[in-house]
């Protein structure tokens, strides 16, 4: 049966209405340090609320750091603390008005935080003068700032770190969560032989932390609800991570208890990459294709025609999209409507708009 962007997806018992999701996006609009540090402001509400109003099915919170030093920047935020649930309740509720699943990515960055916010220039570190701290990471790095090689010991303590927060979230109200193995971060560093040198269990088997940190949130998480994954499917350098390893590695997780593999790409190391609408989408189809595993494509995806055709040949099960929501808070809505699907204006833009909106 030919997949459409309006058609339900049943993950576990969790129904999601649509296959238009909202990306994970930093906001860098949290406080870096105090009482209130890493907790929601009215800002995530209003973003996150005008996303679920415009009719995604499905929206992913930006990498919420399962520890202070977890956070990309210091302005991200948190769940690594009681207090912080409340904050991320009102979040639930503003997103469930409208019908949306509200699902929370953990994250922790590793020796990609504590950086500035892009418009001040992330690729440089906040000085711990500043506010900013020495990231964790597997191995020491080849080049570039210094890092925190995490030791066997605190690398075991890792797991129970994200299923604390995973409790955290399902206390809060999620109904769905996401941990972000991709793009440099900690889980990704393990789990690449480019920034993996570690002698120890966790360097002899780069997976191992992974499954690790899986099992102590399944544990937590109930058997209902489902469990997500963000990969990177190739680090898009030689002998680093490619899709055969990503085909592996998603064989090896969904016994695990994963339900969903959203794959994107790199952030390791810098390299060239010929970027386009849809550059990764063969990735996914690839590990769709190998494994049978229940997909989403992420990656320049804006279009309704194309993402029509995505879904329809059968390339991934959901797409996902991140800047095209933030120049549109609407696109989802807009495609569901251009691919014929009806989806209400809610009541208070309805009336303005006509009765075809």
């Amino acid at each position: 049966m030919v997949t459409r962007v309006g058609d339900a997806l049943q993950l576990r018992g969790l129904r999601v209405p649509n296959r238009l999701w909202m990306s994970p996006m930093c906001q860098y609009s949290a406080a870096a340090a105090g009482p209130t540090a890493g907790h929601v402001t009215d800002w995530h509400l209003t973003h996150l609320a005008a996303r679920a109003a415009g009719g995604v099915g499905l929206v992913l919170t930006e990498s919420t750091a399962v520890v202070p030093e977890g956070r990309v920047s210091p302005a991200d935020l948190g769940v690594w603390s009681d207090d912080q649930i409340p904050g991320l309740a009102r979040i639930v509720a503003e997103v469930r008005r409208h019908k949306v699943v509200p699902a929370l990515q953990l994250g922790h960055a590793g020796p990609k935080a504590s950086t500035h916010a892009p418009w001040i220039d992330r690729r440089r570190r906040v000085d711990p003068a500043d506010g900013g701290w020495i990231p964790a990471a597997a191995s020491a790095l080849q080049a570039g700032p210094q890092v925190r090689v995490l030791s066997t010991t605190d690398v075991e303590a890792v797991p129970s770190l994200y299923a604390a927060a995973a409790a955290r979230a399902l206390r809060a109200g999620f109904e769905a969560v996401e941990i972000h193995a991709a793009h440099g971060y900690l889980l990704h560093s393990f789990l690449s032989p480019l920034s993996n040198h570690r002698t120890d269990a966790y360097g002899k088997d780069r997976e191992r932390l992974l499954r690790e940190v899986i099992g102590a949130i399944r544990d937590v998480w109930p058997a209902e609800l489902p469990l997500l994954l963000r990969i990177s499917a190739t680090d898009w350098v030689d002998g680093g991570l490619g899709v055969d390893d990503a085909v592996a590695l998603t064989e090896h997780v969904l016994p695990l208890g994963v339900d969903l593999i959203d794959v994107s790409s790199g952030g390791l190391r810098p390299a060239a990459i010929d970027v386009f609408p849809g550059y990764q989408v063969p990735f996914a189809a690839e590990i769709r294709r190998r494994t049978g595993a229940v997909v989403g494509a992420v990656g320049l995806l804006e279009e309704a025609e194309h993402i029509a055709c995505i879904l329809g040949e059968g390339d991934a099960d959901v797409v996902l999209a991140g800047r095209a929501t933030l120049r549109d808070p609407n696109w989802a809505r807009k495609i569901l409507r251009a691919r014929g699907f009806s989806t209400p204006w809610p009541s208070q833009y309805a009336w303005a708009l006509g009765a075809d909106g």
